[in-house]
């Protein structure tokens, strides 16, 4: 999960706090950019900054997801198959470049049909934002990744999981 303090305001007066990318997969649900590890990767990490270059650009050179930056593992619904889930604290402007430059990276229209950020805000009619968005479809725990990530990273503002009625994950 790529992720950035944003000191914007939605509307001129609802705080953005942070842009967290994710991306529309092929199959139509969100997920983080990543994929299966090669064995001509050296590490984990090696084959998740490769898949980040193969999804997001050239951009994606301009950081490196290293050991420090792992949050988690989930054994896949298939056999031999484990999801590793990082978080990558960047600046807006890194973030920025990679959402600029990912309709160039190879995977695009093909593994990657776009890249969207999650609204970290809730309407006042306590259904925009946050809520709906977690109404999408997800691959695989890319929900619950996103929802334990933010909380534990302090992405929100303090109290909101009890404001969004919404679960939180084990």
């Amino acid at each position: 999960m790529l992720y950035a303090p944003d000191p914007g305001l939605l509307f001129g007066r609802i705080p953005l706090r942070y842009a967290v990318l994710m991306q529309m997969r092929f199959d139509g649900r969100l997920g983080f950019p990543g994929g299966f590890v090669d064995l001509r990767d050296g590490s984990l990490e090696d084959g998740l900054n490769r898949e980040l270059g193969e999804e997001l650009g050239e951009a994606a050179a301009a950081f490196r997801v290293e050991r420090a930056d792992y949050r988690s593992s989930h054994a896949g619904s298939r056999p031999r198959v484990v999801a590793h889930f990082y978080t990558k604290l960047l600046t807006l402007e890194q973030l920025t470049a990679v959402e600029m430059g990912a309709p160039r990276a190879r995977d695009h229209g093909l593994e990657v049909l776009g890249l969207v950020r999650v609204p970290l805000y809730t309407l006042r009619d306590g259904v925009g934002g946050l809520p709906a968005f977690l109404e999408n479809t997800f691959i695989g725990n890319a929900r619950e990744q996103l929802l334990e990530a933010v909380q534990n990273l302090g992405l929100l503002e303090p109290g909101s999981f009890a404001h969004l009625k919404i679960s939180t994950p084990p």
